[in-house]
């Protein structure tokens, strides 16, 4: 019985992580979003992916803006979780090669904040979202033995 609980609250406390890592990851990427989206413009995020050197920068730059937004937003709530840190990963990645490896590795224009968020992303492809999420609630649905 005591084995049952230890890892009872071991699996909790692994949950509990996960929604931490991708509430708090879905934040960043909803911010940073909404900033393209409704502060520059899906029109000036492509102007400005343009000059950074960004190749097709006006179907990159709006695919962006919304990946990152509802990208987050999905994060936030766990659902997709797999299949939005994976596209925001393909997105920091890109981030990394085409923009911030020329910067260094320090901030503000080094790879270390996009770095740390493709581990971050990396994490969450590989382990999934956890019990506290969307995902989770709806596979409880699908199949309540397996709760």
């Amino acid at each position: 019985m005591q084995i049952r609980n230890s890892a009872l609250a071991s699996t909790m406390r692994i949950s509990a992580g996960l929604a931490i890592l991708r509430v708090v990851v879905g934040i960043v990427f909803a911010a940073h979003g909404a900033q393209k989206v409704f502060v520059y413009g899906l029109a000036g995020t492509a102007g400005s992916f343009g000059q950074m050197g960004i190749p097709m920068s006006g179907i990159v730059g709006p695919g962006v803006a919304l990946l990152e937004l509802l990208g987050g937003i999905a994060l936030i709530i766990g659902l997709l979780t797999r299949w939005a840190s994976l596209g925001l990963a393909l997105n920091m990645l890109g981030a990394i090669f085409l923009v911030h490896l020329a910067g260094g590795f320090f901030m503000p224009a080094g790879v270390e904040f996009a770095l740390t968020l493709l581990a971050a992303l990396t994490a969450l492809i590989l382990t999934g979202p956890g019990e506290y999420s969307a995902d989770a609630a709806v596979a409880r649905r699908r199949d309540p033995a397996n709760v």
